[in-house]
């Protein structure tokens, strides 16, 4: 098993950007999980411009599969006064599997103010039952994560409400809280549409669209509630929308997925 920490570290600088190889214990099948895909694209993003100021939103496409040996790509697409635009493309064996626009932005003298709001009635997540025991085995990467159910449904349960709220939180105790794992945890649950099917089926996130609430990317040993809830389907298609709170209740991010759904 690898550590997160250590897998990050596994990232090295080349001559045209940057290369890994992800252990099989960090895969989905024998891919790279999309969560993680968005993660090492910003890992790459941040290496490459030391000196960015907070992300703001990103704009996340999965193009195909990311196996193999990795190579990273991270350019500046434009800088302004208070915002840069950096993109970054993934390739594994296969050809361009990922490809990310991260929008970064300094904060400005602002009247404009309103607050997301809080989660409300939370359960600590030592009173949750257990989420991912179930897991399929293809599904390597969650033996990293440690999941609660903290409200909705389970997969494949036959729900009538395709929603689902999880406490969710790295194995790797040595984490700081920072935006790099939340990303590879905030794409960790399954897609909502599944609580209201009775078996298991593919299914393939296909854009993630990431909206920062806040600069400050902190939270209570280590835990993010992450609630996933879809707004419609059909055609194999479903559109979801996310939301991520630290353990106070506090906005963090909010994003929206598009998701292809086999049989």
């Amino acid at each position: 098993m690898t550590d997160f920490r250590q897998l990050m570290d596994g990232l090295t600088q080349a001559s045209d950007g940057y290369t890994i190889t992800v252990s099989d214990d960090w895969l989905q099948g024998r891919t790279v999980y999309g969560g993680l895909a968005a993660a090492l694209c910003l890992e790459a993003a941040q290496r490459q411009f030391g000196d960015l100021p907070p992300l703001r939103s990103a704009q996340i496409s999965f193009i195909g599969p990311a196996t193999g040996a990795l190579k990273l790509t991270a350019v500046e697409l434009r800088k302004g006064k208070s915002t840069v635009f950096v993109g970054v493309d993934l390739f594994g064996e296969a050809g361009l599997a990922t490809r990310v626009t991260f929008c970064f932005g300094a904060g400005r003298t602002s009247k404009v103010a309103f607050a997301a709001k809080p989660a409300t009635q939370l359960r600590k997540p030592e009173s949750c039952p257990t989420f991912f025991d179930n897991a399929p085995a293809h599904l390597r990467f969650l033996r990293h994560i440690e999941g609660r159910n903290a409200g909705g449904a389970f997969p494949f349960s036959g729900a009538t409400e395709p929603m689902m709220t999880l406490w969710l939180r790295h194995r790797d105790t040595s984490l700081k809280p920072s935006l790099v794992p939340l990303l590879a945890l905030a794409d960790a649950p399954p897609p909502a549409i599944v609580a209201t099917l009775t078996a298991p089926g593919l299914i393939s996130t296909m854009t993630w669209s990431i909206d920062l609430l806040t600069d400050t990317i902190d939270t209570t040993d280590g835990w993010w509630l992450i609630r996933t809830e879809a707004d419609a389907a059909a055609d194999g298609y479903t559109s979801q929308v996310m939301m991520v709170w630290n353990a106070r209740g506090e906005a963090v991010m909010t994003s929206r997925q598009n998701v292809a759904v086999f049989g």
